[in-house]
């Protein structure tokens, strides 16, 4: 199976989004309107499935694009894992001109050594996180 890389919104269906996003333990939850402000509100980046024209893998980055950029919702359809498209895809948004000179953030609770081929570091004592008011 041939894959390619698409970048913006206008390339990636909300609804594929939304698909991928009920498969991974974070984004389970969210509503169709959450994903699409997101989206609106961030870089967007998939991976198509070129044979089946299917959205199979999808990342968002956050950034203020002179400091920092956060990487998140990184997902890659679970019929299409093994095949090294999280590292494509993650290679392909921090090798970029737009985030290489920037400090990238994550956060993650299993995918650690993915993220430390591509020079992310565990910042044990200095992350922390407010959860939103539910």
């Amino acid at each position: 199976m041939k894959y390619r890389i698409v970048e913006g919104t206008e390339n990636i269906p909300t609804a594929d989004v939304a698909r991928l996003l009920k498969t991974t333990y974070w984004a389970n939850q969210r509503s169709l309107e959450t994903i699409e402000t997101s989206m609106r509100h961030s870089a967007c980046f998939g991976v198509i499935a070129e044979d089946l024209n299917e959205l199979v893998g999808f990342a968002r980055v956050i950034s203020d694009d002179v400091t920092t950029y956060y990487l998140c919702d990184v997902v890659i359809d679970p019929a299409h894992q093994g095949q090294g498209l999280g590292k494509t895809l993650v290679s392909h948004i921090v090798s970029s001109p737009r985030y290489a000179p920037l400090r990238g953030l994550l956060l993650t609770r299993d995918a650690h050594g993915l993220y430390q081929k591509f020079g992310f570091e565990a910042a044990e004592g200095r992350a922390m996180v407010k959860r939103p008011d539910r």
